[in-house]
């Protein structure tokens, strides 16, 4: 399967010049023109103020990398009597180059162990990094290829039999936004970590608040699932019966969250950055989802109206000497979704391997 990713990062601060006339009439003219150059100068550069004894900015136009992208995601049901199944397909491996122009990155890559099988995965993801803020973008659409990772029913059945059973009832789909603000930017940079557009000279932090926006939607074919269990469970004299909190076919999630954290970039030797941070966030959920059986359930137990801790984690390792840069980085997002009768625990994030060099100087 092809794949289409688009990433935009905000390296650096956009001039504007104007050119002056003798005459006063076309002054006048330009003048609101020139206002309007004045403040988005003024924006751009506040964006990407920094403190060159910390950080060294970008000197070059152009970039060209390589990079390989793996996505891993794991989806957990569990009930109130504790019985709980974990689903994930097979990591996705995707490889493409890349092609950036200052601000503005392209990148076109392929999956390569689903060239010819397309199984109606789909995945966008765009990350903007400026000195002061930064925002990720996501949409993800799953396929059809999850696997019973684990699985625990209680009474005594050995379910470990359940695990590696491929599982096509499942479909999930995520999208939304994370927007932060980083506080000790002009000694501080993201982009020196995630986008290779800066160096960190010295090691620094900073402190983050943020906030999030997402919606999950969760399709499963309970009477599929209920087949899988009953035909794979090797105690077959056992009566085997699933929960009432697993008695769903669709369940809607919607997440409001406000979140904080701290980064940090360490740099322990010439060229080289090793970049953490992490975030947590209170989120306000609100969900609404279909019973199997109405009549064992009822179908107010499935809005979410509580708080839920939820998490981003991003860690990076690059050498950059301004010419050159080679790396990796991984972000992570987890949600929780709580409720007396039923949760869920949603982890996805992916691992970029990359090697670029930079060309035009400017």
């Amino acid at each position: 399967m092809k794949r289409l990713i688009l990433s935009l990062f905000l390296v650096s601060a956009v001039s504007l010049a104007y050119s002056t006339n003798d005459t006063i009439k076309t002054e006048k003219k330009n003048t609101i023109f020139r206002r309007i150059g004045k403040v988005f100068t003024k924006i751009f550069k506040d964006f990407n103020e920094i403190d060159t004894n910390y950080i060294e900015p970008q000197h070059y136009n152009y970039t060209i990398m390589l990079q390989n992208t793996n996505t891993y995601e794991i989806y957990r049901l569990e009930s109130k009597s504790g019985q709980y199944i974990t689903f994930a397909p097979e990591p996705t491996i995707r490889i493409g180059p890349y092609v950036g122009w200052r601000w503005i990155f392209l990148g076109y890559t392929f999956d390569i162990g689903h060239i010819s099988n397309d199984n109606n995965k789909k995945e966008f993801e765009l990350s903007l990094y400026s000195s002061m803020f930064g925002i990720d973008l996501y949409y993800r659409q799953t396929g059809n290829d999850y696997k019973i990772r684990e699985a625990y029913l209680g009474n005594g059945l050995n379910s470990h039999t359940l695990k590696g059973i491929p599982f096509s009832g499942l479909t999930v789909g995520i999208k939304g936004f994370d927007l932060y603000y980083i506080f000790n930017h002009k000694k501080f940079s993201y982009p020196a970590a995630f986008s290779q557009s800066t160096c960190q000279k010295r090691s620094c932090g900073s402190p983050l608040l943020g906030i999030g926006y997402t919606t999950h939607k969760l399709d499963l074919d309970y009477e599929k699932l209920k087949n899988v269990v009953e035909n794979n469970i090797s105690d077959k004299y056992q009566n085997v019966k699933l929960d009432s909190g697993l008695m769903f076919n669709k369940v809607r999630y919607t997440s409001y969250s406000i979140s904080g954290g701290y980064a940090y970039n360490w740099v322990f030797a010439r060229n080289w950055l090793f970049a953490a941070s992490l975030s947590v966030a209170l989120a306000y959920k609100r969900s609404t989802g279909d019973l199997h059986y109405k009549s064992e359930f009822s179908l107010r137990d499935f809005k979410f109206g509580d708080v839920n801790i939820d998490g981003v984690g991003r860690f990076g390792i690059v050498w950059n000497n301004t010419k050159f840069y080679a790396g990796a980085s991984t972000i992570l997002h987890s949600y929780n979704y709580r409720k007396s009768q039923f949760s869920t625990n949603n982890v996805f994030g992916s691992l970029n391997f990359y090697f670029g060099i930079n060309i035009g100087r400017k």
